[in-house]
C-alpha cells in the first residue's frame, strides 16, 4: 500500500502524521523534495520519532538549500525540478510518501505537488483547524477529485473543533483516519500510542478497492 500524505496548507501536521502512519504500518518513508533545513529534514524527524526497526527511509530526489516553495528553492540553487528525475523507490513494504505544503505548491513553471500523485496512491489529507480551514480542506479535496483521484482519508491535527470536523466529513463523505491532539511534545512513545489508535483504520484502506481513475497528466 502506498500512502501519499498532503495537507491543506504548510505546517498543518504532515510530518507528524507521516511518522504515525509509518510507525503504525512499519512502512518505508520517502519525501521526494526537501526544501531547506537539510540537517534537520523531515526524513531526520521521521527517523527520530519512530521506534520500529523495519522502516527504511529513502533519500530525497531533490535536496534544496532554501526553505521556500520548491520552484523558488530550486531556482536559487540554479536548477529546475524535473519530474522525470523523481523516481519512486522500489520496496515490497508499505510506502508513506510525504508531499510539500499543499497540492498546488509549484515544483517548476509547469508542475505542482499534485503532479507527483500516481494512480495507485491512496491519498491522505491532513487538515488543521484555523479560520478558513474548512474552505481550504474542501478545496483540496475538490481539486484532487477534479484530477480523477479519490481521497482515501482525512487526519485532523491540532485542537479539536467538532463542528468543523463533522461538517468536513459530512460534506466530503471521506473516512476519518484519526485525529492528533495538540500535544506538548511528540516523541517515540507518543507516536507509538497514536500508531496503535490509527492502525485499524489504516489497514482497512488496504482492503478497499482502488477507484482512482487512470487520469494522469505529465
Amino acid at each position: 500500500m502506498k500512502l501519499f500524505i498532503t495537507g491543506i496548507s504548510t505546517d498543518v501536521g504532515k510530518t507528524i502524521s507521516s511518522a504515525i502512519l509509518v510507525e503504525a504500518l512499519e512502512a518505508d518513508y520517502w519525501k521526494p523534495i526537501q526544501a531547506g533545513d537539510l540537517d534537520h529534514s523531515d526524513s531526520h524527524k521521521i527517523k527520530s520519532k519512530i521506534s520500529n526497526t523495519k522502516t527504511q527511509i529513502f533519500e530525497n530526489s531533490y535536496k534544496l538549500n532554501t526553505p521556500a516553495s520548491p520552484h523558488l528553492a530550486a531556482e536559487i540553487d540554479g536548477i529546475t525540478i524535473d519530474l522525470e528525475q523523481i523516481k519512486e523507490p522500489k520496496t515490497d513494504n508499505h510506502l508513506v510518501i510525504e508531499g510539500a505544503g499543499g497540492i498546488f505548491v509549484p515544483l517548476n513553471q509547469t508542475h505542482s505537488i499534485i503532479d507527483l500523485i500516481q494512480p495507485d496512491y491512496k491519498i491522505i489529507v491532513v487538515s488543521r483547524h484555523y479560520l478558513g480551514s474548512i474552505n481550504h480542506t474542501l478545496l483540496t479535496v475538490e481539486a484532487i477529485k477534479n484530477r480523477g483521484f479519490e481521497v482515501s482519508g482525512i487526519i485532523f491535527s491540532g485542537s479539536e473543533n467538532k463542528s468543523t470536523e463533522d461538517l468536513i466529513l459530512n460534506k466530503t463523505g471521506i473516512k476519518c483516519i484519526g485525529r492528533i491532539d495538540e500535544e506538548p511534545y511528540f516523541d517515540q512513545n507518543v507516536i507509538r500510542e497514536y500508531a496503535e489508535l490509527f492502525r485499524h483504520n489504516l489497514l482497512s484502506l488496504e482492503k478497499s478497492k482502488i477507484r482512482n481513475l487512470q487520469y494522469y497528466i505529465r
